[in-house]
């Protein structure tokens, strides 16, 4: 029975917690703040609940493996799992609006056909084909597998893009999403929603590797959930499920460093400076500021990827709304953006960068009387992807409260009278993300992606110094909740059965 002392109580932190301490070891968790969860946070006033984190979560299968690995209680026993009747409805800078049903192939063809014309659904529909050969080609090495020694396979493509006559140029591929968008899709309002699947992950379209093409097959193969109560509620019954097999939290710990001895891990300081021994360390905050570089990092640790730069961050309106939800209305709305590549400029183009003056957002609507006084009322949350805290000041003032402004203005395309409807509203930038979860620049890592020359990998899991390893967002294999608990997984393998581990099978 090993010692382990795991840094920060984030959802990937708690799954490898607690699968541990199922293998036998004393598990003790060590975070900052007052409570855990990381960024699946929550903000209540005058009974308005809101989620501060992820509203929504794709491939559950996940957290339900969790479950039935580290106990007799299923997933759902713990929690209400909802899937809504639809993926989202799409409002385009036109008019046009698209409603997708949830896990419904037919159905979005129909969708598409009816919001774009005849044959946008067959286009739709055989890109998706396309990223699903993608997604069968990279899936077990790039998520369920400990990246391997030689990444190099990774490194390449695996999305199968059909060559194109370009004119003047000769027969090419699409390599990003925004080529895919313009030479395979060719419908501009595919093109657009293609570019908000992008946005919403943090990725540029017109850098991201067509690889990308997984997210949008992930979301409409396997469904959209919603967890009632709010997302909140899986991080507290990842929690109890912890203490259930005896994880201790100790929070108000900060750790300031991680102890080395003879090119092991012996433990961790505290920020009170105590000490605390340990034989394994797990990091599930930023490990350049636990250990020196040189102790942990090689080549395949540091990629030039997300990890080494500032990412984008999620700037969000929490809205306490008069008037009831209408009957039928959409979970999630996107109010996609004109033009496209303006907003990426301003989330991607470097310090100094102006907020998008009209950015791309997605509108929450849960029909959840949890969430909300009573049933005149309603919990209405609007978030955009924007650039991190650093690129621009989002602790200025009035560059916050314009910024919201946008956002509400937007969100009227999906909430009639939206404005004269709010009795109140919180506002939440990358500068609090950071302050609170101590993520850098409050970004949110976006996940783990085959192709791009290894851009989009994470440090792997197990590092160059024994005994410590890492787990969420910012390791293998990337940012989001499925991600998340995938590291977990991941780093509990390879602790209880050692570096041969490959994967469950």
């Amino acid at each position: 029975m090993a010692r382990i002392a795991v840094i920060g109580a984030g959802m990937g932190a708690m799954a490898a917690a607690a699968r541990l301490a199922v293998a036998g070891h004393r598990v003790t968790v060590y975070e900052r703040t007052a409570t855990y969860g990381g960024a699946v946070g929550r903000f209540e006033r005058d009974s308005f609940v809101f989620d501060t984190g992820p509203g929504v979560l794709h491939v559950p299968a996940v957290y339900r493996d969790l479950f039935v690995k580290t106990g007799k209680e299923p997933l759902e026993r713990c929690l209400e799992l909802v899937q809504p009747a639809h993926d989202a409805l799409h409002v385009f800078a036109d008019g046009t609006r698209a409603l997708l049903p949830n896990a419904s192939r037919g159905g979005v063809i129909a969708a598409l056909d009816g919001a774009f014309g005849a044959g946008a659904g067959g286009r739709w529909a055989d890109f998706l084909g396309r990223a699903g050969e993608a997604w069968a080609r990279a899936r077990r090495p790039l998520l369920e597998e400990p990246l391997p020694a030689d990444p190099g396979p990774l490194t390449r493509d695996p999305y199968p893009a059909p060559r194109q006559r370009r004119l003047l140029r000769g027969a090419r591929q699409a390599t990003t999403l925004a080529e895919i968008g313009a030479w395979e899709l060719a419908v501009p309002g595919l093109a657009t929603l293609l570019d908000g699947y992008a946005l919403a992950y943090g990725l540029d379209p017109r850098t991201a590797p067509a690889s990308a093409s997984v997210l949008p097959y992930l979301e409409q193969t396997f469904g959209t959930w919603y967890v009632r109560g709010g997302m909140r509620e899986l991080a507290r019954a990842v929690h109890e499920r912890c203490l259930a097999r005896r994880v201790e939290f100790v929070f108000g710990a900060g750790v300031r460093a991680v102890v080395e001895k003879d090119g092991a891990v012996a433990g961790l300081e505290l920020l009170d400076g105590a000490s605390v021994a340990a034989d394994i360390v797990i990091a599930g905050a930023d490990p350049s500021a636990l250990v020196a570089p040189e102790l942990w990092t090689d080549a395949r640790a540091a990629p030039a990827g997300p990890e080494r730069a500032a990412v984008p961050g999620r700037f969000t309106v929490l809205l306490a709304v008069r008037g009831g939800r209408p009957a039928g209305t959409a979970h999630r709305t996107v109010v996609h953006a004109p033009p496209a590549d303006a907003e990426a400029e301003a989330v991607f183009g470097g310090p100094g960068r102006a907020p998008a003056l009209r950015p791309t957002v997605t509108v929450l609507r849960p029909d959840d009387a949890s969430t909300r006084p009573d049933a005149e009322h309603e919990a209405v949350t609007l978030t955009a992807t924007v650039a991190p805290q650093g690129a621009v000041d989002w602790r200025d003032t009035a560059l916050r409260e314009r910024c919201a402004d946008a956002l509400v203005e937007a969100a009227s395309a999906a909430v009639p009278g939206l404005r004269e409807r709010m009795l109140w509203r919180e506002v939440r930038t990358p500068a609090v993300t950071e302050a609170e979860t101590g993520a850098p620049g409050g970004g949110v890592p976006a996940p783990a992606l085959a192709g791009a020359g290894g851009r989009l990998l994470h440090p792997p899991n197990a590092t160059r110094l024994r005994g410590f390893y890492l787990v969420g967002g910012r390791s293998h294999p990337g940012g989001g909740l499925p991600h998340a608990g995938m590291s977990g997984a991941l780093v509990s393998g390879l602790i209880v059965e050692g570096p041969e581990f490959r994967g469950s099978r």
